[in-house]
């Protein structure tokens, strides 16, 4: 979140602005460094709530602040089916994995243990598939021999904090077309 928004701030994803960070956990870090930017916050706590009870109030939030782009960092749940209906084609996730391998999580311990020699990072928009809507961009990162989880996953890390702001830009510009699942650069939507 904070390299999106680093990025935003100097410029990197023209005609954007950050209107509002949200989280389910009130004492995340990234609202307390959202607020030190002079960013809105809000916390929504899921704690003995349902689904849908939380996430219509999420959607509340969102429409309030005029929320145009939905940019998931962090977030680990499934959005249901009438979430992604509210921001159709509008909400963004990014992905420690060259997607579709290894959706969900632990993904760089699944890619060392299966021994691929690439992996990287990969924004999508979501869908009501588990880390499988179409994809926007991807960024490469090699697995080296004496890899560990950690170590992939901070090279991996250093490629979302670009990629991200990469694709973001691309989806505010309107330069891409979705055609069936494939994200197409260069076609107008």
């Amino acid at each position: 979140m904070l390299a999106l928004s680093d990025a935003i701030s100097r410029g990197a994803v023209p005609n954007a602005e950050v209107v509002l960070v949200l989280s389910d956990k009130p004492n995340a870090r990234g609202l307390m460094a959202a607020r030190d930017k002079g960013i809105h916050t809000v916390a929504i706590d899921r704690a003995g709530k349902k689904r849908e009870e939380h996430e219509a109030e999420v959607i509340t939030a969102l429409r309030k602040y005029e929320v145009d782009i939905v940019c998931l960092a962090g977030y680990m749940r499934l959005l249901s089916p009438a979430f992604i209906r509210a921001f159709p084609q509008r909400i963004l996730n990014i992905h420690p994995s060259l997607l579709p391998s290894f959706p969900g999580l632990d993904v760089q311990q699944k890619a060392i243990n299966h021994g691929v020699k690439w992996s990287g990072c990969t924004v999508h928009f979501v869908d009501d598939t588990l880390d499988g809507g179409p994809i926007i961009a991807q960024r490469v990162v090699p697995v080296l021999d004496d890899d560990t989880e950690m170590s992939l996953a901070a090279r991996i890390l250093e490629q979302e904090h670009l990629l991200y702001p990469e694709a973001l830009a691309l989806i505010i510009s309107g330069n891409f077309e979705i055609v069936g699942r494939r994200v197409v650069v260069g076609r107008k939507s």
